[in-house]
C-alpha cells in the first residue's frame, strides 16, 4: 500500500502563464513529481523487505534513495502551493494591507529589506551547482528567516530549518520555455509567488517548539 500520494495541483496547467507554460506544469507535476512519489514508496517497500530478511548490504543506497525521493516529494508539494496566478494575487511583495504584515516584518528584520532578501534568494536559486533549489526557511533556534541552497533535494541545509518558500532550479522546471537562461526563470518566478501561502507556512513554522537550544 502506498504511503505517499501525488497531491493535486491547486490550479489548472495554464494558470501560471506567461511565467510558466502549461506543458512545463503538466510534465513537472504529472511526470517528475509523480516519479519522486513512486520512488519514495518503492524504497520504503525495499527497506521493509531488507528488515524482514535481515539483509542490510544495500542499506546505504536505500537510505540515500529515500532521502532523495522523499525530499523531492516534500519540496514539490510546497512548490505548487507557493505559486499563484497574477490574476489571483500572485507576485509583488508581502504587504501589511494584504494580511501578511508579520511575514513582511520578518523578512525586513532578517535581511534588512525586501529588496535585499529578493536579491539573495534570486542569486541563491540561480547559482545552484547543477540541480537544486533556492529556499527561504525559518530557523527555529534564532527565530529568523534564512536563505539556503539545496543541492539536488536535501543537501546543504540547516537540519532544523523549515522551508516556507521554494524556487525549483532544476532544468525540468524551466528548460522547455527558458532554455539555459535559468536566471530569467528565477526573475520571472517573483511574478507568481503566493505570499498568503508563504505567510501561512511561516506562522506554522513559528508555532513549532524547537527541541534544542544554544
Amino acid at each position: 500500500m502506498a504511503i505517499y500520494t501525488l497531491p493535486e495541483l491547486p490550479y489548472d496547467y495554464a494558470a501560471l502563464e506567461p511565467v510558466i507554460n502549461p506543458q512545463i506544469i503538466e510534465l513537472h507535476h504529472d511526470k517528475h513529481h509523480a516519479a519522486y512519489v513512486k520512488g519514495a514508496n518503492d524504497t520504503l517497500e525495499q527497506l521493509e523487505e531488507a528488515r524482514d530478511k535481515d539483509q542490510w548490504g544495500s542499506i546505504n543506497g536505500l537510505e540515500k534513495n529515500l532521502a532523495f525521493h522523499l525530499s523531492g516529494h516534500i519540496l514539490h508539494s510546497i512548490y505548487w502551493n507557493n505559486m499563484n496566478s497574477p490574476k489571483d494575487g500572485g507576485g509583488g511583495e508581502p504587504l501589511a494591507a494584504d494580511g501578511v504584515g508579520d511575514l513582511a516584518d520578518a523578512i525586513t528584520e532578517s535581511f534588512g529589506s525586501f529588496a535585499k532578501f529578493k536579491a539573495q534568494l534570486t542569486k541563491a536559486s540561480a547559482t545552484t551547482q547543477g540541480s537544486g533549489w533556492g529556499v527561504l526557511a525559518y530557523e527555529p533556534i534564532s527565530g529568523r528567516l534564512i536563505v539556503e541552497q539545496v543541492y539536488d533535494h536535501q543537501g546543504n541545509v540547516g537540519q532544523g530549518s523549515v522551508p516556507v518558500l521554494v524556487f525549483d532550479a532544476w532544468e525540468h522546471a524551466f528548460y522547455l520555455q527558458y532554455k539555459n537562461q535559468k536566471v530569467d526563470f528565477i526573475e520571472a518566478m517573483w511574478q507568481v509567488v503566493n505570499w498568503q501561502d508563504v505567510n501561512k507556512r511561516y506562522h506554522a513554522a513559528k508555532a513549532s517548539v524547537p527541541l534544542i537550544s544554544f
